[in-house]
């Protein structure tokens, strides 16, 4: 069956006939209607659209597909496949439940490789996974968009913009694997005034913008483990705080995340104090002249900063008197709560020369020096200063000195 606007050339027909025999697409072998050919009017390429069982599908297709098959045949048309993506683990074992997939893009062609004539151009991953559950779901059907009769230019076009793609951000993919799981994060987010009202997490991390979910989790984590210290244990315990893992399943998150935990009346506190760290810290800039560095109002959600806060408030949960010290940073007076001025001063003799000072980087040893930092100002009340920046850093090093010798002591043994 063709496109009713457009007169199908001969030669096209011939090709899809030639298909047909050999693919036995669903639609032209079971269905009541013919493959349908189309038009592309942008380069005038031909194609079809319809859906071919999954032997077929790997005993004719191939994702060795150049995209110049006779000047330029070392280069190929697909991606690599990459094996260790969360998302390919979870396609193929969709496959193996008995998935059917769509949006397989492929070129029919004899002209090279005539022993697959279905070349794969987008999809790949699809493919590979099809193809792995095989012997499980030989029969079933997938959606294929083929191409028929491809100039050399159109099927550059096709190679081209079947592999360019906007990328699903990790943060995205975080937030529809929450969504999955109901609204309680975001519930809990609009409660305690991380997120506004009716707002929902953001899509891609930036300064200014809505939370992420990441971060969401990341202090809900750390509250969490931080209130798991006992107070005469803190200053032997590995303090480290953790920051959840993005765009995968994140085992620690999922752990924790129970329908009791949004009733939690202390971290419901640590949230809203939070929320108002957040505003103090931004207000703090409002009309200032010259405008001061862009990260400095958005300081407090630096994903150190912010599970290092978490991870004290949690520690401190059970001691009102140093909790309220804690949360006092916010309404430090006449200059920003996280005094961002000394924190991008703060180094250690070992750091590089291009360490930026506290607040800038997420790795462990950034975190655990902010929580060192975050734990004495809550012990002295003095709120951030450069003192008290200097007395954490040591502490830090002190802290991770002695856990040194722990470990050692242990091997020992």
């Amino acid at each position: 069956m063709e496109d009713s606007t457009i007169k199908v050339p001969e030669w096209v027909a011939g090709l899809l006939k030639g298909f047909e025999k050999m693919l036995e697409p669903y639609e032209s072998k079971y269905g009541d209607l013919n493959v349908c050919v189309f038009m592309d009017e942008r380069t005038s390429a031909w194609f079809c659209e319809c859906h071919v069982a999954a032997n077929k599908l790997v005993q004719f297709g191939t994702t060795d597909v150049p995209l110049d098959p006779e000047e330029q045949s070392e280069y190929r048309a697909n991606r690599m496949i990459v094996e260790d993506a969360y998302a390919f683990k979870v396609m193929k074992d969709d496959a193996i439940k008995g998935r059917a997939f769509s949006n397989i893009v492929a070129e029919y062609t004899t002209e090279f490789d005539s022993e697959h004539p279905l070349k794969i151009i987008g999809g790949q991953h699809r493919f590979q996974a099809i193809k792995d559950a095989l012997t499980v779901q030989p029969t079933k059907f997938h959606g294929v968009k083929v191409y028929l009769g491809l100039t050399m230019e159109q099927r550059l076009d096709v190679q081209l913009i079947s592999n360019t793609n906007i990328a699903t951000s990790s943060d995205l993919f975080d937030r529809m694997q929450e969504t999955s799981k109901g609204p309680q994060l975001r519930d809990w987010c609009q409660d305690v005034g991380l997120l506004g009202e009716d707002q929902d997490f953001a899509d891609k991390s930036g300064r200014g913008g809505a939370i992420t979910v990441r971060l969401a989790r990341t202090f809900i984590l750390n509250y969490i483990k931080g209130s798991s210290i006992e107070a005469e244990s803190f200053l032997t315990s590995d303090t480290t705080p953790t920051i959840c893992s993005s765009g995968q399943h994140d085992p620690e998150w999922e752990k924790i995340r129970s329908p009791d935990l949004w009733e939690n009346a202390g971290l419901i506190g640590a949230g809203k104090e939070f929320a108002r760290l957040i505003a103090s810290q931004r207000a703090a800039f409002v009309g200032q002249n010259p405008k001061p560095p862009v990260d400095r109002p958005e300081k407090a959600l630096n994903a150190a900063i912010l599970s290092a806060w978490a991870f004290v408030a949690g520690a401190l949960s059970k001691n009102s008197v140093r909790l309220d010290r804690h949360y006092s940073i916010s309404s430090t007076f006449g200059k920003d709560p996280l005094n961002a001025v000394e924190l991008s001063k703060a180094r250690h003799k070992t750091d590089p020369d291009n360490y930026r000072g506290l607040g800038f980087r997420t790795d462990a040893k950034e975190r655990g020096r902010l929580v060192e930092l975050f734990y004495y100002q809550a012990e002295k009340g003095c709120g951030i200063t450069k003192s008290s920046i200097e007395v954490a850093i040591a502490k830090y090093y002190a802290k991770q000195a002695q856990l040194d010798v722990n470990k050692a002591e242990l091997r020992s043994h």
